[in-house]
């Protein structure tokens, strides 16, 4: 009799597992730590998301899988091949990026923010947008959907007494709750046509669904990507984004928008891509309206922020941060279409990898700002260059990449890969509707950049840069830069072996 106990690839799940592991350890530790050596847990959260990404590298040498069905070692759950790589980097480099903002921010906070709670929360979610991309079943893609989701909501009213932070949680709770719904019904549909969970194994049976069952079938697959669709803050599904943004705290803006969008996206690849090729017609057409609606909402709604409104810096991120999430769905609708699906997914890793840069960069000089200007409003940012020249050099360089204009070739780079995507798979118009999109984009991020070169009004206030900070700033400027002066390495990395 064969055995039915599966057999655990310890080094595969390593990552994932010690974020969690330390996230344990910091919630167990805050109850015998005294208030004066609070601090000691932000640092250990750091370092157990630094040793997180390190064990990625063992991981290189070649594809591992595991959780496998005894008597078929090619079905598995957890799988670790390059596209795994590529969104664990990503996701594990930006919360130990988040993770050092946040060092500054609650030290700033003076105790408004329960540190061990925060800790615990920000490694749990870590951990679960870590395990997403290495699910090969939906069962374990939907829980670690919700183990990276549910801590986000906490994190985002965490701040005690503030009604704005409070508000933002519930926005964010509620949207996010009814995306899960429509998730799961939509899971539970394909479940009852194909009777699996595993991503290839309903990519073969899906095709031969029984007649009497078609229509449950399509449902379920239109049901499943509306929810994932929620999760990558998809136009219309994009009405919690500002407001949460400018409620969280500014270290928990910055890991939605990175954090947040990697684990939505690659929920969404793997479900299209891997799960339901066959309904490509399905899926195709109607990703790429989705990507057509939401770079233009995005920018536009970017376009229109007062420089004078508060939290108007926030606002603009927030907002630009939509527009950046439809160039991340054009490479996705275009694997429907292209012979090359494989090409296609692997622009989308590559403008992410570019974006979690740079979009990283900018929040963290928004964080420095936010010290001594409190309301973050763009106008704030007037003359930023007489204060803190390199802090405004490095902004400018954030916002530059992000429109896409030399020096910030990887922006230029990661939106031409994008571009040529939607150009291979005949997708012309849809690479017509991004050509007006990084136009108008380029009014409002040029907009900012000059304000940080003009002549400050009144005299111009210093910006003290605590370590934490100056170290998250010099990462992504390390990052953007070496990406800029060797672009291809982007593309080689985003190699996502899907397939």
């Amino acid at each position: 009799m064969s055995s039915l106990v599966q057999s655990v690839d310890w080094l595969a799940i390593a990552p994932p597992t010690l974020a969690a592991v330390v996230g344990l350890v910091v919630l167990v530790a805050d109850l015998f730590i005294g208030d004066h050596k609070k601090a000691l847990l932000g640092w250990v959260s750091v370092a157990g998301l630094a040793a997180s990404a390190l064990l990625l590298l063992p991981l290189l040498d070649g594809d591992r899988a595991t959780f496998c069905l005894t008597g078929d070692a090619n079905t598995c759950s957890y799988t670790a091949d390059h596209f795994t790589l590529a969104i664990q980097f990503l996701v594990l480099g930006g919360a130990l990026l988040a993770a050092l903002l946040s060092v500054t921010a609650l030290k700033d906070a003076d105790r408004e923010i329960p540190e061990g709670e925060f800790w615990f929360l920000l490694l749990s979610s870590a951990a679960g947008a870590a395990l997403l991309p290495a699910s090969r079943d939906l069962a374990t893609l939907i829980v670690a959907l919700e183990v990276a989701s549910l801590p986000a909501f906490a994190l985002v009213g965490i701040k005690r007494g503030d009604k704005k932070a409070s508000e933002a949680a519930l926005k964010f709770f509620l949207s996010s709750v009814t995306a899960t719904a429509v998730s799961l019904m939509g899971v539970s549909f394909v479940y009852a046509s194909t009777g699996t969970l595993y991503l290839t194994e309903i990519a073969r049976k899906i095709q031969h669904v029984d007649g009497q069952l078609h229509t449950l079938a399509q449902t379920g697959v239109v049901l499943t990507l509306v929810g994932f669709a929620f999760k990558t803050a998809a136009v219309p599904f994009h009405f919690w984004v500002p407001d949460t943004y400018v409620g969280a705290p500014l270290p928990i803006a910055a890991y939605l928008s990175v954090v947040g969008k990697a684990v939505g996206f690659s929920g969404l690849i793997l479900v299209t891509v891997v799960a339901f090729p066959s309904y490509a017609d399905v899926w195709g057409p109607a990703l790429a309206a989705l990507a057509a609606l939401t770079m233009t909402v995005g920018n536009v709604g970017a376009l229109r922020q007062q420089a004078t409104r508060a939290y108007s810096a926030v606002r603009l991120l927030a907002w630009s941060s939509v527009g950046q999430a439809g160039y991340l769905l054009v490479p996705i609708a275009a694997a429907a279409y292209s012979k090359d699906a494989e090409k296609a997914i692997g622009s989308t890793v590559a403008y992410a990898l570019m974006y979690a840069a740079v979009n990283l960069g900018a929040f963290a000089v928004a964080a420095l700002v936010g010290r001594t200007k409190v309301l973050n409003r763009v106008s704030d940012y007037r003359g930023l260059y007489a204060s803190n020249p390199l802090a405004a050099l490095l902004l400018g360089f954030f916002l530059l990449c992000l429109a896409g204009l030399p020096p910030g070739i990887i922006g230029l780079f990661a939106k031409v890969t994008v571009f040529s995507a939607a150009v291979d798979a005949g997708l012309g118009w849809l690479a017509v509707v991004m050509a007006v999109n990084v136009v108008i984009a380029l009014f409002y991020y040029l907009q900012w950049t000059t304000l940080l070169f003009r002549a400050p009004e009144g005299e111009p206030e210093k910006h003290r840069v605590p370590a934490p900070l100056t170290a998250a700033i010099a990462l992504t400027a390390v990052l953007g830069v070496a990406l800029s002066g060797a672009p291809q390495l982007v593309l080689r990395f985003s190699d996502t072996g899907l397939f």
